[in-house]
């Protein structure tokens, strides 16, 4: 791939859409790290065989990924507020309604490209 083709390619996009899909993945791994420390709290809570001290520490990962989510979330809506109160044009970047479309039809490719329909043919 030659820098011509890096150039074409980089001209096919504008700030805003690099930044809201830029923003989509960020928010997008942020809630799968949050699901998977969610599961990991919840098994460490299961086998955490009655030790109070296991029980809090488990308690405690599933919080603080619930915790983190919501965080990443709302860093987007504090963004824009922030940026409008001190005379920022923040809102040609980050479009908040942009960003949640494209988490999910990333949601939606990632879960398309498992390959197959989901159905069983016993051929």
């Amino acid at each position: 791939m030659g820098n011509s083709s890096i150039v074409e390619a980089a001209s096919n996009y504008n700030i805003p859409d690099v930044v809201n899909k830029g923003l989509a993945y960020a928010i997008l791994f942020a809630g799968l790290l949050s699901v998977i420390f969610i599961i990991i709290g919840g098994f460490s809570f299961i086998l955490s065989g009655g030790s109070e001290d296991k029980i809090k520490q488990a308690v405690g990962t599933i919080r603080y990924a619930i915790i983190g989510l919501i965080i990443t979330i709302l860093s987007v809506v504090i963004v824009q507020a922030v940026g409008q109160f001190i005379g920022l044009n923040v809102v040609k970047y980050l479009d908040l309604g942009d960003i949640f479309r494209n988490v999910q039809n990333l949601g939606e490719n990632f879960r398309g490209s498992g390959g197959g329909n989901g159905s069983v043919s016993l051929d």
